[in-house]
């Protein structure tokens, strides 16, 4: 989340006559993250979050997205769902925009994660990757191997100046994932981006899952890749065993991985690695003038891929026999 274009409240509040939802009372704009440009709304019937989608959510994909949230709650995960406009409609248009209203979630992210966290996010992966099997859209991840180095070459003239070295480095990484990169294992719905701060909790239960705007279609232990990235890993840079042990523990217990995503996970560990490291640093490099957005470090994804990089095998991230 983030806020990349401004609203009036004047702007708002003709907006939200489209809505059944009462009359504005207050609203302000959230800083977390990185995509769109969103804001807590507060009217005479409650709290709501309003998301306007920026250049790099495509509109044809927002149907992907907001039909996700209403199947996923249908199954029983708590997540936002859409709330529909007078006339039923999902999406309006707000400062230029595609702008939605969802519901407001009970819980608050934790920025330090322990292990009891953990679990409870890898069961909520589990449910998430349930719940989304018999989900009837689908979309391809633009995220995954083949959309890296077009990425890369974006900022390749660039990426030493963040740091000396960087872009031999992606390069060198690029070019092995890319000729090694695990096909064929199960697939279906991921959220592609469960960082702690798209998680809620209630002292240590998770109350819900937030920010499915990099859902897709792609192998679910890349998924769970991306969360050992993600939760896993102390501010000092070293991965934590007990950490990853229960969150690969909690997922299992709903859904037991397969011999072949046990053997892929180092490598999907690594294209996560990479992945972020590349948008990370796209997104240093081009913050919009005036934006309300703090962009993130890639080189912490540098030292997390080193990481990757020396694991002999999946027991290596707490994955028990």
């Amino acid at each position: 989340m983030a806020v990349y274009t401004d609203v009036t409240p004047a702007a708002l509040d003709d907006f939200l006559a489209g809505y059944d939802i009462g009359t504005l009372t207050s609203f302000h704009g959230i800083a977390e993250g990185v995509e769109n440009s969103n804001f807590l709304v507060q009217t005479t019937r409650g709290t709501y979050i309003l998301t306007l989608y920026e250049k790099r959510v495509a509109p044809q994909d927002l149907p992907f997205f907001l039909g996700l949230m209403q199947h996923l709650a249908g199954h029983g995960l708590s997540c936002p769902q859409p709330v529909a406009m007078r006339d039923g409609a999902m999406l309006g248009e707000l400062a230029g925009r595609p702008a939605a209203v969802v519901t407001f979630l009970s819980g608050v992210s934790v920025r330090r994660p322990g292990a009891a966290h953990c679990a409870a996010l890898g069961r909520g992966l589990a449910q998430l990757h349930l719940a989304g099997a018999d989900f009837l859209l689908a979309r391809p991840n633009a995220l995954s191997v083949s959309g890296w180095r077009p990425l890369f070459e974006l900022e390749e003239a660039q990426a030493d100046t963040v740091a000396p070295g960087l872009a031999e480095a992606v390069a060198a990484e690029l070019a092995v994932l890319e000729a090694s990169w695990p096909q064929g294992l199960p697939a279906g719905v991921i959220h592609a981006d469960l960082f702690p701060d798209n998680a809620f909790f209630l002292e240590e239960k998770l109350s819900g899952i937030i920010d499915f705007y990099f859902a897709c279609n792609d192998a679910l232990a890349y998924d769970l890749a991306i969360c050992l990235n993600a939760w896993c890993f102390e501010a000092d840079g070293a991965y934590n065993v007990t950490k990853g042990r229960a969150l690969l523990a909690g997922y299992e217990e709903l859904r037991p991985l397969e011999a072949a995503e046990i053997e892929a996970l180092p490598r999907l560990a690594r294209g996560a690695a990479l992945r972020f490291l590349l948008t990370r640093l796209v997104d240093f490099l081009n913050v919009p003038e005036g934006a309300l957005v703090r962009p993130k470090d890639p080189l912490e994804y540098l030292r997390k891929l080193r990481f990757h990089q020396s694991v002999d095998g999946a027991r290596d991230y707490g994955l028990l026999p």
